[in-house]
Formats: C-alpha cells, sequence, structure tokens
C-alpha cells in the first residue's frame, strides 16, 4: 500500500542522510521505523484506554497483597 506523509525538513534532512551513509532506502528506514513504532503505539493507546475504564469504574483492579495471596506468593 503506498502512503504519502510530509515530514519537517529537518526530519527529511536526517532521513535522506541516514540513507545515503548506509546504502538503504528512505523506504525501508520509514518501514522499519513504523512498525516498531506501532507496537509501542498500540501498547499506549490499549494502556490509556484500560487506565480510562478504571477510572469510570469498569474495569476491575486488584491490590498486589490479594494478587500475591492468590498465587501463593505471600510466605
Amino acid at each position: 500500500m503506498a502512503t504519502s506523509i510530509r515530514l519537517a525538513t529537518e526530519t527529511e534532512q536526517r532521513l535522506d542522510s541516514l540513507s545515503s551513509r548506509t546504502g538503504r532506502t528512505k523506504a525501508y528506514y520509514l518501514r522499519q521505523i513504523i512498525e516498531n513504532g506501532l507496537d509501542e503505539l498500540e501498547d499506549y493507546y490499549l494502556a490509556a484506554e484500560i487506565m480510562e475504564r478504571v477510572r469510570k469504574g469498569e474495569e476491575k483492579v486488584y491490590s498486589s497483597a490479594s494478587v500475591r495471596k492468590d498465587l501463593g506468593l505471600d510466605n
């Protein structure tokens, strides 16, 4: 899938420099950034969604003491 993005001049210059110095394409680095960054974004936004449910009382929470006890780690 082809996608178009606009980059800040400084970012584009950094990407051009990296590409020139390593012999890899800019597209290669953009794919790497997106693939690696997507995991972090998913983690962040899913965690934020859960925190909102906790704040609204829609998500059950457990104390560390009760978790330790349930797992038999209270020794």
